[in-house]
C-alpha cells in the first residue's frame, strides 16, 4: 500500500462529504449495530449454542478491533481510499462466504473476516467527522444515521427471517456493503490537509490520554457485554419474541433522541453532566432487568438504555477530540473502543448460568460506573487546562 496520493481539494464539511461519511460508517456499524437479532438468528437458523454465539459475535468485533488497531498504530497514513475499497472488499466477500458454513470455528473465522472490512469504514469515518469543524453535532448525525438504520433493522429482522431466512439476511448485508462503493468519490484520500483543531482543544499529558482511552475501552467492555445479550435477556424474562424485536426498534429511535440531544446541546452544558447521566443511567435502569418482567418493563428499560448510550457516546467521541491537537486521541479511543466491545460478549458468554443472566447484568453495570470514574480524570485536567490558559 503507498502513501497517500495528492488529490484536489475536497471539503470534509460539505453536506455531500458527511452524508457519504455516514452511509459508510453505517454500513460499517450494521451487523453490530443490529446484533442482539443477529444473535438470536444464529441460534433459531443455525442451531448454534447461546454461548457459542456470544464468541462468534465477539469473534467480528474482533475483527473490527484489529483493523481499528493497526490504522491507529500508523495505518492512517496510507491511502484512506485504497483502506476502504479493501475494507468494503473484506466485508462483501466475509459476508457472501458466511453462506457455506454452518461449523462455529469456520463461522466465527469468516465473521472475523467481515469485522476487518468493518473495522477500515468505522475507524475511517469517525476520523474524518474528528476532522470536522463540528464534531460535537457531527458525531450526534452519525449516531442517528447509524440507529435510524439500526431501529429498521431490529424491527423487520423477525419477518425477513421468516421470509428469506438466515441466509437471505447475510446476502443483504453483503448488497448494503457493495452500494459503499458509491460513496467513495467523495471522501478524502488523507486527513493531513482537512485537519481542524477543536476550539477547547488541548494537548493533555500522556497519562490522562491514557485514562481516557481506559475509560472509552472500560464503557465500550460493558457495553459489548450487555448488548450482544439484550435479545435473548429479553426472552429468558418472558418476553415474546416479536415483543422483544418491538422493544429494541423502540429503543433505537430514543437512540436517534439521544444522539439529538448531543448534537444540538454540543459543549453548551460541559461535558462531565451529560456523560454523568449517560453512563450512570443506562447502567442504572438495567436493574429492571433481572428475573422475569413484562413486555412494557422490556421495553422502557431498552429505551432508556439505548437514550443514555447514544447521547453518551457524540459526548465521549468529541472528549476525545479535545484531548490532544492533532486527532490522534480519537483514532485511539475508535480502536480503545472497538477492543472493549470485541472483549464484551466473549466475557458475557462465560458469565451466563442456566437459566439466569443476572451476572452478565451485574457485570455491565459494574463497568459502566468504572468508566465514569475513569472519564472524569481526563475531563477535569482538560478543565483545569482550559481555565489557565
Amino acid at each position: 500500500m503507498n502513501r497517500a496520493t495528492t488529490q484536489p481539494a475536497l471539503d470534509v464539511n460539505s453536506r455531500t462529504s458527511l452524508f457519504a461519511t455516514i452511509y459508510l460508517s453505517v454500513i460499517g456499524a450494521a451487523v453490530f449495530i443490529v446484533q442482539p437479532g443477529f444473535v438470536q438468528g444464529l441460534v433459531e437458523f443455525y442451531g448454534f449454542p447461546e454461548q457459542e454465539v456470544g464468541y462468534i459475535a465477539s469473534a467480528e468485533i474482533w475483527g473490527i478491533a484489529v483493523t481499528t488497531l493497526v490504522l491507529a498504530l500508523g495505518g492512517h497514513s496510507y491511502s484512506w481510499q485504497k483502506i476502504l475499497k479493501v475494507s468494503l472488499a473484506l466485508f462483501v466477500c466475509g459476508n457472501l462466504a458466511s453462506l457455506f458454513s454452518a461449523e462455529m470455528l469456520p463461522f466465527g473465522a469468516l465473521r472475523f473476516v467481515t469485522g476487518l472490512g468493518s473495522g477500515g469504514m468505522v475507524s475511517l469515518t469517525f476520523t474524518i467527522i474528528g476532522l470536522t469543524r463540528l464534531p460535537d453535532r457531527n458525531f450526534g448525525y452519525l449516531i442517528m444515521g447509524v440507529l435510524t438504520y439500526g431501529a429498521f433493522g431490529l424491527w423487520i429482522l423477525p419477518t425477513a427471517f421468516a421470509s428469506i431466512g438466515m441466509n437471505g439476511v447475510i446476502v443483504c448485508f453483503a448488497l448494503f456493503g457493495t452500494s459503499g462503493w458509491l460513496c467513495l468519490p467523495h471522501l478524502p484520500d488523507s486527513g493531513e490537509e482537512h485537519l481542524q483543531v477543536e476550539a477547547d482543544a488541548v494537548d493533555l499529558s500522556g497519562g490522562f490520554r491514557a485514562f481516557a482511552l481506559l475509560a472509552m475501552f472500560t464503557y465500550f467492555f460493558a457495553q459489548g457485554v450487555i448488548w450482544a445479550y439484550l435479545f435473548l435477556i429479553g426472552l429468558n424474562g418472558g418476553v415474546a419474541e416479536q415483543e422483544v424485536a418491538n422493544g429494541l426498534m423502540l429503543s433505537q429511535f430514543l437512540g436517534i433522541a439521544g444522539a439529538l440531544v448531543a448534537a444540538v446541546t454540543g459543549r453548551r452544558f460541559g461535558r462531565v453532566p451529560p456523560l454523568a447521566i449517560g453512563i450512570l443511567g443506562g447502567a442504572l435502569v438495567l436493574g429492571w432487568l433481572f428475573g422475569e418482567f413484562s413486555a412494557f418493563v422490556y421495553a422502557v428499560t431498552v429505551c432508556i438504555y439505548n437514550f443514555a448510550w447514544n447521547m453518551t457516546h457524540p459526548f465521549l467521541l468529541a472528549a476525545m477530540a479535545s484531548f490532544d491537537r492533532h486527532g490522534k486521541v480519537v483514532v485511539y479511543a475508535v480502536a480503545a473502543q472497538m477492543l472493549g466491545l470485541a472483549i464484551g460478549p466473549a466475557v458475557a458468554a462465560s458469565l451466563i448460568q442456566e437459566g439466569s443472566y443476572a451476572r452478565v447484568i451485574v457485570a455491565g453495570m459494574a463497568m459502566f460506573a468504572l468508566s465514569f470514574l475513569l472519564i472524569l480524570v481526563p475531563l477535569l485536567a482538560h478543565h483545569r487546562q482550559v481555565q489557565a490558559q
